[in-house]
């Protein structure tokens, strides 16, 4: 089997019946009846139950997370006019009537998210029924259980409540369903990844790129920390450690990959798959993400494209200045995650600006890259446990965890000792840590510290906007941070199928 490259595959797979006696399939068309047959026809399947992460990291995650928190703001262009859609979620401004909103980017998180839980149910209620070697099987449903298991963890983090779907829908009154308790979801999300533990191999007979068993035990004690289980999540997390299977990358730069090599490395738990190239499974968040307006030379610095192009629009996903002073001095991390660039054309009297240097890489042609994206690293399974052992008054223990990653960015041990001042610098690593890894936000709602940090963010924003990007004369709308809640409403465009929202 090709490595890396298993997250691409773009199956169709439709379900189709006939009512009454007679159920003809036609020979040419894909369905469920005539498809799912052979081994080789659910490692298809599962391919495309991994191909919607790619557009969930491309084009939605970091506006959803990131630029929902104080690392990243939207920066507005006068001469380009507002995104408002991009705006409103940066802003916490989105408009929101009975419970349901109208951004597309939600939208589209939310379709992209059901993606998976559509493919990876149809893999799981047929899978069984066919007989290929059990080990293959054992897999392939191991993958299915823990994407189904991440995609419903997504819905609940920004969500809260959504229709939980566990088989596939074949009709449009099968697609209304009423929303699940929150509780109800997390149980199956912890079902589902206990399930993927025990189905799956480990990283070291796994393929790589895959879902292995090391990956959704860090799934389970990601759950598991949201929901304030220290000991359960310490469990998993002490598993993983001593897998002997994971290590931290001696250079923090060198834990993300570069476009066309560096990928999966010993730090990675799971990472999304990308392929710099023609066949149309490139990303392009590096551009999404640069201040603008830039023209060609000023990029191609950045890029190394023998094609640059100028961008305009938006800036997107830029660091705020909040975050570039978080990093304490000396931290290597800074260097590492944070880079400046000069724009000669912009209004702004301060023409430099900062961008998200950790995820810019050299590579061929614009707006065409392969870098991987990190959804679970080793270093993060360290903070989860020196949090995990804090919160059961192991301090003492905890203390260890935590100088792992800080000795690796050059800092000396922490100063902490209390469990109230090791709970605030395990928090402070873990924003500088995992900076842009669309962290930030899920920290501050699980710790249910979003209002009162977005709060006091928005203030200090609309105080001072020329610091946060505004050009002389333009600043926040009037309605900035005037929605700051912590689950985003479902999407209007859903509400057209259901009559439950």
């Amino acid at each position: 089997m090709k490595k890396i490259n298993i997250l691409f595959a773009t199956l169709a797979i439709v379900a189709s019946s006939c009512d009454g006696f007679l159920n003809i399939i036609p020979e040419t068309q894909l369905s469920t009846e005539t498809f799912f047959k052979t081994e080789a026809d659910f490692q298809q399947a599962v391919n495309a139950a991994y191909a919607p992460l790619r557009p969930i990291i491309n084009d939605r995650a970091w506006r959803l997370s990131e630029m929902r928190s104080d690392n990243t703001i939207y920066a507005f262009n006068s001469m380009f006019g507002a995104t408002e859609q991009d705006e409103d979620i940066n802003d916490h401004a989105i408009p929101d009537a009975q419970g349901i909103n109208s951004n597309t980017h939600v939208l589209n998180h939310y379709r992209l998210d059901y993606q998976i839980v559509a493919r990876t149910n149809q893999i799981l209620t047929t899978i069984d029924e066919v007989d290929f070697d059990a080990n293959s099987k054992n897999n392939i449903k191991g993958q299915a259980h823990f994407l189904r298991a991440f995609a419903y963890y997504e819905l609940a983090k920004y969500f809260q409540s959504v229709p939980l779907h566990l088989e596939p829908v074949t009709t449009r009154e099968e697609a209304a369903k009423p929303l699940a308790p929150e509780a109800e979801i997390y149980n199956q999300i912890i079902a589902d990844a206990q399930a993927a533990i025990d189905l799956l191999p480990n990283r070291a007979q796994q393929e790589l790129g895959r879902a292995t068993s090391g990956a959704a035990r860090m799934l389970l004690a990601d759950v598991y920390m949201r929901q304030n289980k220290w000991a359960e999540a310490e469990t998993l997390l002490k598993e993983i450690e001593s897998s002997g299977q994971y290590e931290l990358m001696p250079n923090y730069a060198d834990a993300f990959s570069e476009s066309v090599g560096n990928k999966n490395t010993r730090e990675s738990l799971f990472e999304v798959q990308f392929l710099e190239g023609s066949q149309g499974l490139a990303g392009s968040f590096m551009y999404l993400f640069m201040p603008r307006p830039m023209v060609e030379e000023e990029l191609v610095a950045l890029t190394g494209t023998s094609n640059p192009q100028p961008l305009d629009g938006q800036g997107n996903n830029v660091p705020t200045p909040d975050i570039v002073a978080a990093y304490e001095e000396g931290d290597l991390r800074k260097d590492a995650s944070v880079g400046f660039v000069t724009i000669r054309n912009t209004l702004n009297d301060n023409k430099t600006f900062p961008y998200i240097k950790k995820f810019a890489r050299k590579h061929a042609l614009h707006n065409n890259h392969g870098m991987n994206w990190p959804i679970y690293r080793y270093s993060e399974t360290l903070l989860f446990l020196a949090e995990a052992l804090n919160e059961q008054g192991k301090s003492s223990e905890a203390i260890g965890y935590l100088n792992q990653v800080r000795g690796r960015a050059g800092l000396g041990t922490t100063t902490a000792s209390s469990q109230a001042d090791l709970r605030e610098a395990i928090m402070q690593e873990r924003r500088v840590e995992l900076a842009f890894e669309n962290k930030r936000w899920h920290d501050l709602t699980r710790t249910d510290t979003y209002l009162e940090v977005i709060t006091a963010f928005g203030a200090r924003a609309k105080a001072n906007p020329k610091a946060y990007y505004y050009q002389d004369d333009w600043t926040f709308r009037s309605h900035a941070f005037g929605n700051i809640t912590k689950f985003y409403t479902l999407p209007a465009a859903e509400s057209e199928i259901t009559p439950h929202f």
